[in-house]
């Protein structure tokens, strides 16, 4: 089997092996709706093209940075399928998606080769939100959509417990001031202090930092200061592999 996988913009990854290709939390295109929060992007998105094996994709919730409508209907085309935790199938169907249902820690074999598993994740406001365990060939990734910190990193590192080639983290740390939200002033996402902690919780040999740097706007969406510097100190701190990968780069 050949695996590439490859870093998109913001939370997005994409995984292609052999004709396939599995994409998640794609984000092609900014709208009115996400900027108005989250400010326009500092630098254009990865544009993603049909490919001529199937595409499948996974969503962890349906933000609008982590679920881009359009451009899922566009690339998945007639064939292919979104898988979801099965609270927001029906919105996905409503939407024009071909939407599979699968349940917290349940894994699904999508191909030969290729298994998924949703795992607990816990969003800033109380939406429905998983991450994604997704083992390919012989590699095991993590990603972790934009978590906030939970208890659930050891009930899953017992789980899968030969860890994880890489963990695909949120890290931008933002503050949120969100119409009709009382501001808490608590990070919505992971810290860089929290994703390194989780990675080796995790037992990830390589930290993939995601999530971070391209949308910032004061003050409705402010992302951490130095994000990259202290991912770089504190990884040290913790014996943790890092690698900040740029948009459209290729981790394998």
């Amino acid at each position: 089997m050949t695996v590439h996988i490859r870093r998109l913009s913001w939370a997005g990854v994409e995984i292609n092996f052999n004709d396939r290709r599995l994409l998640i939390d794609t984000l092609q295109f900014s709208r009115p709706a996400l900027e108005k929060f989250m400010g326009r992007p500092h630098w254009p998105l990865v544009e993603l093209e049909k490919t001529e094996g199937p595409t499948d994709a996974l969503v962890t919730h349906i933000h609008h940075d982590h679920l881009d409508i359009e451009a899922l209907r566009y690339l998945l085309g007639e064939e292919g399928s979104v898988y979801c935790h099965a609270p927001i199938v029906p919105h996905l169907r409503n939407n024009g998606l071909r939407a599979k249902e699968i349940e917290l820690w349940q894994s699904i074999r999508i191909a030969a080769g290729l298994t998924i598993t949703a795992v607990p994740a816990v969003d800033w406001r109380g939406d429905d939100q998983v991450s994604w365990v997704v083992e390919v060939g012989e590699h095991r990734l993590f990603h972790g959509g934009d978590t906030i910190w939970h208890g659930s990193w050891w009930q899953i590192a017992h789980r899968f417990e030969e860890g994880f080639d890489w963990a695909f983290l949120p890290v931008n740390g933002v503050i949120v001031d969100l119409p009709g939200y009382a501001p808490s002033g608590i990070p919505a996402t992971l810290t860089p202090h929290q994703a390194v902690v989780a990675t080796r919780l995790l037992r990830a040999r390589m930290l993939c930092p995601i999530h971070y740097g391209q949308f910032n706007n004061p003050p409705f969406y402010v992302e951490q200061p130095d994000i990259a510097r202290d991912l770089q100190n504190l990884a040290l701190q913790e014996g943790v592999a890092l690698e900040l990968y740029p948009d459209g780069a290729f981790v394998l």
